[in-house]
């Protein structure tokens, strides 16, 4: 198998895997609001091959959640790319610089951040369409639940990927679909 077909091969891989996560790994956190894994496999995919990768993962999986499974539809699909692109993505791109562990931890801190700052904008604009509720009630919502929503969603997604990353690496480099130095070290 060439290079090329390793990779999407690979990204195939990551995106059912996420996929997986989100249909079975729903877990009821503040109110509304549910906790799914799926972003710790996209941010490894973005590890393994790039922050373009791991957009691709966080659109292909929220495009597949928005026609199986999701309750918001198209909307809900928007705020699922935003907040999976603006953890994985940021923490890859970081992480592509310089791939040691300390290089892995700011990305994941840094995309953390990013999530959660993104996401409490994005729902202070999006959530009183798809929540049917004015604006000034979604305000009162931004601190009681969409911070510590976002802020344990994204603790436990940077925690995850700190605990998957080297075992899945391990895996990918026996198995052969991953060349080692090709996002193996940290």
């Amino acid at each position: 198998m060439n290079h090329k077909t390793k990779t999407l091969t690979a990204v195939g891989t990551l995106c059912a895997l996420a996929y997986a996560a989100t249909a079975v790994g729903r877990i009821p956190l503040i109110l509304f609001l549910k906790y799914d894994p799926k972003d710790i496999i996209i941010a490894t995919g973005g590890f393994l091959f790039g922050p373009l990768a791991a957009g691709s993962i966080g659109l292909l999986v929220s495009l597949a959640e928005m026609l199986t499974i999701s309750e918001n539809g198209v909307l809900g699909f928007l705020m699922n790319v935003i907040s999976s692109s603006s953890f994985a993505c940021t923490a890859a791109f970081i992480y592509r610089k310089k791939r040691t562990f300390p290089a892995a931890a700011t990305g994941l801190l840094c995309g953390w951040g990013a999530m959660v700052s993104v996401m409490m904008l994005w729902n202070y604009l999006i959530a009183p369409i798809y929540m049917g509720c004015s604006r000034e009630e979604v305000v009162q919502l931004l601190l009681p639940a969409f911070l510590p929503f976002n802020l344990i969603k994204g603790g436990l997604n940077a925690a995850g990927v700190l605990l998957v990353y080297r075992p899945v690496i391990t895996a990918l480099v026996r198995s052969h679909p991953v060349e080692v130095g090709q996002g193996t070290r940290g």
